[in-house]
């Protein structure tokens, strides 16, 4: 009975005590592509306001009464056109006086030169003679000075505002008759931060989106840097220019600016391919079906892209998906590659 029991325990000992082998860990499957490269831009991100091109506001130069409006209301007028006209009639009056006197004085200087000619004039009577024609004529210019203010005309061509004065009324000096905007072009002002400005120049392409038509960008150029910086904000004002041949830009819109500084052609990873550890970024390079983690410079993000600086060799194969599962030297399969035959089917 004792050997009996001995020799179970035996058996189940040398049973229990065979180590079985360790099964290999799979072949992570994963997407591998090659190095390639891409366009990159260092771009600036600022706010603006819209300015219209040429704006004034035509107010009325005397008090007087307005005759008449010779405008619509937000019509375009030509340069010279005639916007208002302002009670004249007695400036007409002191302007045929003021000929007339003009006429007699300018008939009796030449009376008095023709008896100086001969010596029976003197050159005191002659110099009088004259003062007195050049003051009927400055007296005729200014009546006509005085018709010309209240005759008022567009400074250039644009579109005019809505009109808030009408025929009849009887307005102040300075008072707004109507404000003329020439939007065939866009001023486009914004502010660039001190450290920015090694980053713009004149002639720069830039792109402004308006919260109205969001989904079509302007693009345009900067004309003009303000050679001073404000020394409250640390930055400068830039202003460039935007065509408008369809008026859809409005002087006073917020828009968007987008400025591209700096243009280049760099390699270039999808951002999923670049894992991060602390300030340190690593890939994973793909060597005879296993991955090496290796150390790359990065520089920026766009489009889903990120810039690779060094580190890696263009056309090197580098995991773009399924990085979270690898680790140094760990074995890969990629993806389209035909699965390993299993031990049955070996069999």
């Amino acid at each position: 009975m004792r050997n009996s029991l001995f020799l179970l325990t035996a058996l189940c000992l040398a049973g229990c005590s065979g180590d079985k082998a360790p099964k290999p860990r799979p072949a992570a499957l994963v997407e591998a592509a090659p190095i390639a490269t891409a366009d990159f831009a260092d771009t600036l991100d600022a706010v603006g306001t819209a300015l219209a091109n040429e704006q004034v506001i035509l107010s009325a130069p005397v008090t007087e009464r307005v005759t008449s409006i010779n405008f619509a209301d937000g019509g375009y007028v030509a340069k010279g056109q005639v916007i208002a006209t302002m009670a004249i009639a007695q400036e007409q009056a002191e302007l045929a006086a003021a000929q007339a006197q003009a006429l007699q004085a300018g008939q009796q200087l030449q009376r008095v030169q023709a008896l100086k000619a001969r010596g029976f004039a003197t050159a005191a009577l002659l110099d009088q003679q004259l003062a007195l024609a050049n003051a009927a004529k400055a007296s005729a210019d200014q009546s006509r000075a005085a018709i010309s203010d209240r005759v008022i005309r567009a400074p250039f061509g644009g579109w005019v505002s809505l009109r808030t004065v009408s025929p009849g009324a009887i307005v102040t000096a300075g008072t707004a008759i109507a404000t003329v905007s020439d939007i065939s072009r866009i001023k486009l002002d914004f502010t660039v931060p001190e450290t920015r400005l090694s980053t713009i120049r004149a002639g720069q392409a830039i792109r402004a989106v308006s919260a109205a038509w969001p989904d079509r960008p302007f693009t345009g150029t900067i004309a003009t840097i303000d050679p001073v910086i404000d020394p409250a904000t640390r930055a400068v004002r830039v202003r460039a220019i935007l065509p408008n041949p369809d008026r859809a830009l409005k002087p006073g819109m917020l828009l968007t600016v987008n400025v591209v500084s700096r243009q280049r052609r760099s390699l270039a990873l999808p951002e999923l391919a670049v894992i991060g550890d602390g300030e340190e970024q690593f890939v994973f390079v793909v060597e005879d079906r296993k991955v090496k983690r290796v150390k790359v410079d990065t520089g920026i993000r766009q489009n889903g892209l990120v810039e690779i600086l060094g580190g890696v060799k263009a056309g090197q194969m580098v995991v773009t998906d399924g990085v979270v599962k690898l680790s140094d030297g760990a074995p890969v399969r990629l993806a389209g590659d035909k699965p390993a035959p299993s031990p049955k089917s070996a069999g």
